[in-house]
């Protein structure tokens, strides 16, 4: 049992030194003092917090996910357009590299050479 203290105190302590030399706590702990120090408290704490970390406001980030939606939209259009015309292409490659159309071609070229 004393094994398992151990052991979770260990991680406990690795996780805050990782904290710590990200620059995590020393950023929560300015947010927070801000925080601390407004003297007309915001209506959301957290949306607070999210802006002094560099997060969207709910409003802008309602925007962006309306923003994200449109672009998928578009890319969905822009590929599927994008394969018809890689279909049409292959078709046009298909059709002028056949043998039959090449014989076609060699007879009308010797037909115009019989005529002049």
């Amino acid at each position: 049992m004393m094994r398992f203290k151990e052991e979770k105190e260990a991680k406990k302590e690795a996780f805050r030194k990782y904290l710590e030399s990200s620059g995590v706590l020393d950023a929560l702990t300015k947010v927070l003092v801000a925080l601390y120090e407004q003297n007309e408290k915001p209506s959301s704490a957290l949306e607070f917090v999210q802006q002094k970390l560099g997060g969207p406001t709910a409003s802008e980030y309602e925007k962006l996910q309306a923003d994200l939606s449109d672009m998928q939209a578009k890319h969905n259009e822009l590929l599927h357009k994008h394969e018809e015309t890689c279909k049409e292409l292959e078709e046009l490659k298909n059709l002028h590299s056949s043998p039959s159309t090449k014989e076609t071609q060699t007879t009308d070229g010797e037909a115009s050479k019989d005529d002049a």
